[in-house]
């Protein structure tokens, strides 16, 4: 059975570390991951450029997956991808990362607010300790990807 492709959202700034080890479970086939430096040279070129890089990466994908950290709620490119997706018909979804350490600090961060509405339910991974819900989102995501919220018609 093919992996399913996806578009990972989320805030870069504070959760990259976090949505790498993600990324790099290999479950799913996500979009390529753009550098702190890249994503600064399409920001430069204004709100169009950074809509066209979205479509651009979100065009064949099953699925939206949100990895919600912090502060993702608050950032207007993740409710711009949720909004994109839901119009092309992709199914979204998200996934608390708030419980993985980042590589850098070896700390986890506060759970942040849900982005969605209440149609769609966040996954919260269980688990005590980074390791275990690294291993709850690893064991889950392909099932969770698979019955990815469709928009209501």
């Amino acid at each position: 059975m093919a992996k399913k492709k996806v578009y990972y959202s989320f805030y870069y700034d504070e959760d990259a570390s976090r949505v790498q080890q993600v990324v790099n479970m290999g479950v799913v086939e996500g979009q390529q991951m753009l550098s702190g430096q890249n994503w600064e040279e399409v920001k430069k070129k204004g709100d169009k450029a950074v809509e066209n890089w979205i479509a651009a990466e979100m065009k064949g994908k099953d699925c939206l997956v949100v990895l919600i950290g912090t502060n993702t709620s608050k950032r207007p490119w993740v409710q711009y991808e949720i909004k994109k997706a839901w119009a092309d018909g992709l199914g979204v979804m998200g996934i608390r990362i708030h419980g993985l350490k980042d590589l850098g600090t070896q700390k986890t961060s506060a759970r942040g607010n849900s982005p969605f509405s209440d149609l769609i339910t966040p996954y919260d991974p269980p688990g005590a300790d980074s390791k275990t819900v690294y291993a709850s989102i690893s064991n889950n995501i392909e099932t969770l990807v698979a019955n990815a919220k469709r928009k209501p018609r």
